[in-house]
């Protein structure tokens, strides 16, 4: 029988780092402190995930950005969260991670600062990357807290109510981005963010115990991030100058053979390293290894289409940044209403059928939204469509999660969630380097009109096909389970 939790006021303080850590139990005072931070940090994250992108066109206007700074101040922060990700929890399992959780929420907050006072784009993609790192130690140590912070037997709830919070912080993100960028100026997306931050650095130093991994190698992978980020970042670099309007300037080859090099030595340094980010093991787990190419498919198309329609929307059909903010709010609704009982269809038939079926149905969406251009029914051009593209995203997600952290053994559950985050990330970031170029769009082209009408369609039919893939991908290499076949 579970015990009634004691009853802690709220000037409790922090517990003693160095003594035996008292776990927390849902209903008590501090369980819900520790859980309002961790849900206000990760919001942080989310929504500046999705907002941004609503703040491009309005971007472009104050700062003359064009489309290769428009994707860098995306991709500048995707860049760095998704190459120090994994990092970041090492960080936290060594150092603590309620102090590496505040460090990124500081880290976060100045950048934000700085996105919001920018007075070019130079500066702004220098700081969405400052953001990225704050990101790369927020998101790890997040859930680690609450992992760590409640008993065995309340985790789950916990973890559970982080989750539906955070839906509904993303659900209401895109409105509130859309709204700030409509009747105040795009900076404010950027500035919300310092008393949310605030907030949460007040909570988590008052209220979140210090915990940390005493079995964490004292080594950390160093050489291996910093391998990553620049193998990345060429990539990405290479990317962006192939879609230039001009063929004749050079560096777009030399980019990519160097980020691809840079990757192959990456690869090479994490067989020998002491602490390694990406443990070589795991390159045997086949299914771990099928699961997270199922992942770069999708997660590639997914975050190609959250990136260019709500662009697409504004430039190419003159929807307004609240319209635009609002066309994917169906995905973020059907995903928190309908999660759980994806979660149980799981259980019932197995991985493969919606795994299989999700990306199909998402990518159909996606085909039907690509159709979308001025004077469009906002109704049934942009709203049906995106919750045929909801559905399906609904499908996949709960089973492909479940995929991966049952690939390996639940020891190794933080470090099989923490590769498919940084394998999700990174398909998000080279797909959205590589719009411009899909799309015939150039240098200015997410700015013109006429070239967003023209190559938006190209860029959805290529996200529809990725989409696919990863569903024709999950039929073949998923092995059918009893529960596959009543």
């Amino acid at each position: 029988m579970v015990e009634p939790p004691a009853q802690d006021g709220p000037g409790t303080a922090p517990p003693d780092p160095g003594a035996a850590p008292v776990l927390l139990a849902w209903g008590q005072r501090r369980a819900w402190w520790v859980l309002a931070a961790t849900v206000l940090g990760s919001a942080l994250t989310f929504i500046d995930t999705t907002v941004v992108s609503i703040a491009l066109p309005s971007v472009d206007a104050d700062l003359g950005a064009g489309s290769t700074g428009l994707t860098w101040v995306v991709n500048g922060y995707t860049l760095t969260l998704a190459a120090l990700v994994l990092l970041g929890g090492s960080l936290g399992d060594r150092y603590g991670r309620r102090r590496i959780f505040l460090i990124g929420v500081c880290c976060f907050a100045g950048a934000s600062a700085l996105c919001g006072l920018a007075p070019d784009v130079t500066v702004l993609v220098a700081a969405r990357a400052v953001q990225g790192v704050g990101g790369a130690l927020l998101v790890p140590t997040a859930l680690a807290i609450l992992q760590s912070s409640f008993a065995p037997g309340h985790r789950a709830r916990a973890i559970g109510a982080w989750s539906g919070l955070t839906g509904v912080a993303s659900a209401v993100g895109p409105f509130a981005g859309g709204w700030l960028v409509q009747t105040a100026s795009w900076r404010w997306v950027f500035l919300v963010n310092l008393p949310v931050a605030l907030a949460v650095a007040l909570i988590a130093r008052r209220h979140v115990p210090e915990s940390r991994n005493p079995a964490a190698c004292p080594q950390l992978d160093v050489p291996g991030a910093v391998l990553l980020v620049a193998g990345l970042g060429s990539l990405t670099l290479g990317l962006t100058a192939a879609a230039g309007d001009d063929p004749s300037v050079p560096g777009a080859g030399g980019a990519l053979g160097a980020g691809a090099v840079l990757l192959a030595v990456f690869l090479a340094w994490e067989r020998r390293a002491v602490s390694p980010l990406l443990p070589p093991a795991l390159l045997g787990q086949r299914l771990f290894v099928a699961a997270n190419v199922i992942t770069f498919l999708v997660y590639a198309g997914l975050g190609a289409v959250f990136f260019v329609l709500v662009v697409a929307l504004q430039v190419g059909s003159g929807f307004s940044p609240v319209a635009a903010g609002l066309s994917l709010l169906p995905v973020t609704v059907l995903m928190l209403l309908l999660s759980p009982s994806a979660g149980a269809l799981v259980h019932r038939v197995g991985p493969r059928p919606p795994m299989t079926a999700g990306p199909l149905i998402a990518a159909l969406g996606v085909l039907l939204l690509g159709r979308v251009g001025p004077g469009a029914h906002y109704l049934l051009e942009v709203l049906v469509p995106a919750a045929v593209f909801g559905a399906g995203l609904t499908l996949l997600v709960a089973p492909l999660t479940a995929t991966v952290l049952g690939a390996l053994p639940t020891e190794q559950a933080g470090l099989a969630s923490g590769v498919n985050n940084a394998v999700a990330r990174t398909a998000g970031l080279l797909a959205v380097a590589a719009i411009p170029l899909v799309g015939g769009l150039g240098e200015t082209g997410l700015t013109d009109p006429a070239r967003v009408r023209e190559g938006f369609p190209v860029v959805m039919g290529v996200c529809a096909g990725l989409l696919t893939a990863g569903g024709l991908l999950s039929a073949v290499v998923l092995r059918p389970t009893a529960r596959d076949h009543p």
